[in-house]
């Protein structure tokens, strides 16, 4: 696909937005991939980063391979990850803790009104897709209704920890950062970035690298190949991860982390309590947001 560099410069900012969401747990950078409109190709340029095109590299063929697995693409993208990441980190986290109810507000409505224009995709509803919708509602339900676990902080731990929250990152609904909450490291690997733990970070990047070169692959020939039940199966885990994304709640257990600052480790679902008015307009917000942002796709 040919761009020019305002095209790049959007893209730049759909990354920024990719990279917030999944600092957020709860919330996928699947998901605006979506919403922006860009999730197939991300997905197929991924893929493309195989042995057959790695060989290219190897030999010295650079331009070949730049192209092969469209590097502009990619590189412009994790760059506005990057940015998003390391410059929103502090922000995010503050915010969450500080105002968690306007933040999951917010994210609330993105997810809704996402989860509707992703199921628009299906071509044709019958027994299968339905079949399957409810199989990826109900599956992303209980991962988010699942206890966090204590777990080790070794080196090769944290690889695995990359490798399976990637996965996760990618698919709509199923939120790396909550992945991450669930095996324990989820303000152990944002520390690392607050405090610039490279050890940390690169094998953790490492553990991504693996991880999504190996599920792009699987998620690419499922998207051609059972383009509608798959699409199902990614909608639905956008429905059943609302209940993560509910933003009133309550605190039943906490931890303490190495700073000795409590923090919330499994929290229920409750009615309004407070910031009612505010919550209720930022999700009207993010709502209207995917909304325009999906007109605007549609008419370019």
């Amino acid at each position: 696909m040919k761009r020019t560099i305002n095209d790049y410069g959007l893209l730049l900012l759909k990354g920024i937005a990719m990279g917030a969401a999944d600092v957020v747990p709860g919330v996928s950078g699947g998901t605006v991939a979506f919403i922006v409109g860009i999730y197939e190709e991300l997905i197929n340029s991924i893929k493309s980063i195989n042995p057959t095109n790695l060989k290219l590299l190897f030999t010295f063929r650079i331009a070949a391979f730049w192209k092969a697995i469209n590097a502009n693409f990619l590189l412009t993208l994790v760059s506005g990850i990057g940015i998003s990441i390391f410059s929103l980190a502090k922000l995010i986290t503050y915010l969450l803790e500080n105002q968690p109810v306007l933040v999951w507000s917010f994210f609330f409505g993105l997810v809704l009104c996402s989860t509707y224009f992703v199921a628009k995709a299906i071509t044709q509803w019958d027994w299968k897709t339905y079949l399957f919708f409810v199989i990826g509602t109900v599956g992303a339900y209980f991962i988010t209704v699942a206890t966090p676990t204590e777990t080790p902080s070794n080196l090769f731990f944290i690889f695995l920890c990359g490798a399976i929250a990637i996965c996760a990152m990618i698919l709509p609904g199923i939120s790396g950062s909550f992945v991450l909450v669930l095996l324990g490291k989820y303000f152990y690997i944002m520390n690392a970035v607050k405090t610039l733990d490279f050890l940390v970070m690169f094998v953790f990047v490492c553990g991504a690298f693996i991880g999504i070169t190996s599920f792009s692959n699987v998620l690419s020939f499922l998207l051609r190949k059972y383009h509608n039940t798959t699409i199902a199966t990614l909608a639905g885990f956008m429905l059943g991860s609302l209940n993560k994304v509910w933003p009133w709640k309550e605190t039943i257990e906490t931890f303490t982390d190495s700073h000795g600052t409590i923090k919330p480790l499994v929290e229920e679902n409750i009615l309004p309590n407070s910031h009612l008015w505010e919550g209720l307009g930022l999700i009207v917000f993010g709502i209207v947001l995917v909304y325009v942002l999906e007109k605007l796709s549609q008419k370019k």
